[in-house]
């Protein structure tokens, strides 16, 4: 019983280690590396339509291989706001948010989750040196730390189970 009781105690750690160390890359793997993207030059319309072909509330900004900006559903919220009907004329470069806050796959899944929540971001580019590898959104974040937690209630669950 000792033994069994140690075992336990060794697997209720390794769960609370685990979802300690969780990181973007492993809602990468669950989630997949797909991301939309678009170019600066396509109008805020175009950019729209993706939007809802997709589903998505982020569309990753490209030049050149490289991201430059982020273009979002609160981005149309404030373009419709200044200027109601220059959606099908102000490109996605002029309305974008420009220089996004980017995640690492490496990167501490709390620490992102804080600064998501402190600078109030939905959506963050995952970068790799200097490729786009992904996108995270708040959700995704939120589910990670979800499934986390409901893993080690389990493992706790099943240690106090055996205790007893």
């Amino acid at each position: 019983m000792v033994r069994r009781q140690s075992e336990e105690i060794d697997r209720t750690q390794e769960a609370y280690h685990k979802e300690a160390d969780m990181r973007i890359h492993d809602i990468l793997r669950r989630k997949g590396h797909q991301v939309v993207t678009i170019s600066s030059a396509h109008t805020v319309m175009d950019a729209v339509g993706v939007l809802v072909q997709h589903g998505i509330g982020a569309l990753v900004v490209m030049k050149d291989d490289r991201v430059v900006g982020i273009f979002t559903e609160r981005d149309i919220l404030r373009l419709t706001a200044r200027n109601p009907g220059a959606l099908a004329s102000i490109t996605v470069g002029s309305a974008m948010t420009p220089r996004p806050v980017t995640a690492t796959p490496d990167d501490d899944l709390y620490e992102v989750m804080d600064v998501m929540t402190e600078r109030k971001i939905r959506h963050l580019p995952v970068i790799d040196g200097d490729r786009l590898v992904g996108i995270v959104s708040i959700g995704d974040v939120v589910n990670a730390c979800r499934r986390g937690a409901e893993e080690e209630n389990s493992h706790l669950r099943q240690y106090i189970q055996s205790a007893v």
